[in-house]
């Protein structure tokens, strides 16, 4: 089969036979934590614990498997900065075929070298995702690749799709269904799937707010181009969504939702907290939507697209996450330049539960040193009724506490 000019069931259970050969079984995870905040039963997809860390081994393997044995055994080509790179990597070490993956010369070395130990020819071109695809393109003229697009085409969709399957045999009732689009290859999979075997299930694209590009274009009724995209979600960080797959988002999808980055910031920490996993900014766009919606007395399923995410974005995100959630905060106050005024304040803190982080004495904030010098506290608070409480407690004590605008 495939080939196909169209979505239809039989490839759809065709595709799900096939890449349950390369996929591990994600079951989907009741999340005590979302349901209480929502009111709601919600359920995660976790595709962030697929293998190579993603969804996108589905689409490219079940790609594969629809190419003639000319196509596949010329080789395949790609470009990516992060998941569908590996996707392709894994599905095509797994079919036992070449794969050859253009990746911007910006691409975090780890990802590199990943892609490179699933055995792909790994080629470094241009700055960003569109230097590299117009290279990929070139060299798939040049040696007649078989170029597999990351999202717009109608294979690669079926594949992804499979989630949907896996979905209702799991949970038939379920009501509405959360999804990532970057370009809109899973949402096509899911939502055509979804609506195909139950047309009252609700489907929610959820795209980042600085990257909009198909809610744009739903609203232009033809697919546009965004001028620029800016967002921490950079699996999804897309300008212009896929030409072939559009109709099937104009038919199939109910509704979309864009997520600001600190809505992502703090749910990674909700991640953690709760579920003890990590999820890559935009497989988190899902959960992070669910506040949007109403969800009450609904079985809600929030796709969780991909967990790769490097250590440092890691770091960066939990701190942000610690300050938006009050968690951590910094606060100036002014002393008189005479000795016990620290331990005076520290004891006002230490009786309210704060725990200092890090002190900053600045003895050189006024020309009158006997007036004032400055003392900036970093403080953990267990959310923001605490940190009203020091705050409200060091005024009570007659110092004047100003919140400082800080990271960690």
């Amino acid at each position: 089969m495939g080939k196909q000019e169209s979505l239809t069931l039989p490839a759809f259970e065709e595709a799900y036979e096939c890449v349950k050969k390369v996929t591990l079984d994600t079951k989907l995870i009741y999340s005590d934590y979302w349901s209480q905040v929502t009111g709601g039963k919600v359920y995660l997809k976790p595709e962030n614990l697929q293998r190579t860390g993603a969804y996108k081994v589905r689409g490219a393997y079940y790609k594969i498997m629809t190419l003639s044995d000319e196509e596949r055994e010329k080789g395949l080509i790609t470009a990516s900065a992060g998941n569908h790179a590996q996707g392709v990597a894994y599905a095509a070490k797994a079919y036992g075929v070449k794969a050859t993956i253009v990746m911007p010369t910006s691409t975090p070395l780890i990802k590199v070298n990943r892609t490179k130990a699933l055995g792909a020819e790994v080629i470094l071109h241009g700055d960003v995702y569109d230097d590299a695809c117009d290279m990929a393109l070139k060299l798939a003229d040049e040696h007649g690749y078989t170029f597999v697009h990351p999202f717009d085409d109608l294979d690669v969709a079926t594949g992804q799709g499979t989630i949907a399957m896996e979905v209702i045999k799991e949970l038939p009732t379920v009501d509405m269904i959360l999804v990532p689009i970057g370009g809109g290859g899973l949402a096509t999979g899911v939502a055509t799937l979804a609506k195909l075997l139950n047309p009252k299930v609700q489907i929610i694209g959820v795209e980042p707010e600085g990257a909009s590009c198909m809610k744009e274009s739903l609203k232009n009724g033809k697919v546009t181009t965004l001028p620029s995209v800016n967002t921490i979600a950079d699996g999804t960080a897309v300008k212009t969504p896929g030409e072939k797959i559009f109709p099937y988002i104009q038919k199939y999808i109910d509704d979309i939702v864009t997520v600001p980055d600190e809505d992502l910031v703090v749910s990674f920490l909700d991640m953690v907290e709760n579920h003890k996993m990590v999820v890559e900014n935009s497989g988190l766009l899902s959960v992070a939507a669910l506040k949007q919606l109403d969800t009450k007395d609904k079985r809600v399923v929030c796709v969780l697209s991909g967990g790769n995410m490097d250590i440092i974005t890691m770091s960066s995100v939990v701190q942000q996450g610690l300050i938006l959630r009050n968690r951590i905060f910094t606060v100036s106050v002014l002393l008189p330049d005479k000795p016990g005024q620290l331990a005076a304040v520290a004891d006002i803190i230490a009786k309210t539960n704060g725990n200092v982080i890090k002190l900053e004495h600045n003895q050189f904030v006024s020309i009158n040193r006997s007036a004032a010098v400055e003392l900036r506290i970093t403080l953990e608070a267990f959310g923001s009724e605490h940190k009203e409480q020091i705050i409200q407690t060091l005024e009570e004590h007659g110092y004047k506490p100003k919140i400082v605008r800080t990271n960690i």
